[in-house]
């Protein structure tokens, strides 16, 4: 992994669904002041050694989805690896203190 990049996207993500356009994925920092809004947000937390848990949206029975992995970096490419999901393979287009940007691969 690359140590530098490594370090500014090893933490806990949620997804703002509201700044997404066509490929782009967009996570905030966990503490970010969302609007309110009747569903839970997905989230995204990645450990430093490599470890990923993906928190969904409602599942049945009103509950989140909870899928725990793996994550690896390749150059500018994320790759996740989460139990009962399929691979999925992300570019990262920018990472800083406020912002996660991703482009799907798939």
């Amino acid at each position: 992994m690359s140590t530098g990049r490594t370090h500014r996207i090893a933490r806990a993500w949620t997804h703002s669904h509201e700044e997404d356009s066509g490929r782009r994925v967009v996570f905030r920092p966990a503490d970010y002041a969302f609007p309110p809004g009747r569903q839970p947000r997905a989230s995204l937390e990645l450990q430093p050694d490599g470890r990923a848990l993906y928190l969904g949206g409602p599942a049945p029975a009103d509950r989140r989805s909870a899928h725990a992995g793996s994550w690896e970096l390749d150059g500018d490419d994320l790759r996740l690896r989460l139990e009962g999901r399929a691979d999925k393979r992300y570019e990262i287009e920018s990472v800083d203190e406020q912002r996660l940007v991703l482009r799907r691969m798939d």
